[in-house]
């Protein structure tokens, strides 16, 4: 194994994949690395689900390749790999503990070593109490975990999530985060393939973006941030506001003020005729969209 190689959980390179002479995924190349929480984020039919069916072996690539902690797929990937799937399936009429210890046990884990597992991670959600219900007679949202915490259970060292956080409370979200955040310390590569933009900010340390199966967006949220950035600043002040030379125009939102700046003014301009101005600023900083803005604007633009 070389030391590139080392360096990605996933590396993938020129990926391309159709169905019926549609490319469903484009030339896509990207790498994840250890100890990673990867955002992998697209509209509905960008080509997310056909790309992580193929880092799992599923379906295989027309042309390209798919390499999984420096090895091709089917050199033993599969066991290494921990996948939680947007469509969940656990056995139902199975006992929670046997499930777990059941679907542990496909990934080369042994009998004694999957009780002990399951009983720490059942007890580690406030769940030891349902390890002997069968996973039919639990909510939704409990069942939902029981799954996560199955996905985790042999240890994987990269851990796929397709919309985890859908159908769970606050409450248990949070928990899950902890979670993710504890594999993540402990080495782990994680892709998180979400909706959820919010969650996408607060987890991940870099993000791919695809639609129409290529790739649109890629790199680190601050930098994507920044390219992103718009030509104006938040004012949170009191007092009262005279004229500011310089901006074509404002949007107020709730109790800060946005100033849109007329492209020739800088940041530092605005700030220095507030000092000449009789009010008291509380908050003055750039402009910086979310990454919900952000994602609207490249799939209305294309981009």
């Amino acid at each position: 194994m070389n030391a590139n190689h080392e360096r990605h959980a996933v590396e993938v390179q020129d990926v391309t994949k159709s169905f019926n002479g549609r490319k469903v995924v484009d030339r896509l190349s990207f790498v994840v690395a250890p100890e990673e929480i990867f955002g992998l984020i697209g509209p509905n039919g960008a080509g997310k689900t056909t790309m992580i069916r193929m880092m799992m072996d599923i379906i295989r690539p027309d042309a390209g390749q798919v390499s999984i902690l420096g090895k091709k797929l089917g050199e033993g990937t599969k066991d290494v790999i921990g996948y939680l799937p947007e469509e969940r399936g656990m056995y139902r009429k199975m006992r929670v503990i046997d499930s777990m210890a059941y679907l542990a046990s496909l990934k080369g884990m042994d009998s004694k070593e999957t009780g002990e597992r399951a009983d720490e991670l059942l007890q580690r959600v406030g769940m030891a109490a349902h390890r002997a219900k069968k996973v039919e007679e639990l909510s939704r949202g409990m069942a939902q975990l029981v799954e996560f915490l199955t996905t985790i259970m042999h240890r994987p060292r990269l851990l796929i999530l397709d919309e985890p956080f859908a159908n769970l409370d606050p409450v248990n979200v949070e928990l899950m985060k902890e979670i993710i955040f504890d594999l993540k310390k402990q080495g782990q590569a994680i892709i998180l393939s979400t909706h959820r933009m919010n969650d996408v900010e607060e987890l991940c340390d870099r993000v791919l973006m695809i639609s129409g199966g290529q790739r649109v967006l890629y790199g680190g949220l601050a930098e994507i941030k920044s390219r992103f950035r718009s030509d104006s600043v938040i004012l949170e002040y009191g007092g009262e506001l005279g004229k500011i030379n310089g901006i074509s125009g404002t949007h107020q939102h709730g109790r800060y003020l946005e100033l849109i700046l007329d492209g020739k003014t800088s940041p530092r301009d605005i700030l220095n005729q507030l000092a000449g101005q009789p009010i008291t600023v509380s908050r003055f900083e750039i402009a910086t969209p979310s990454l919900q803005e952000i994602f609207l604007r490249v799939v209305k633009n294309g981009q």
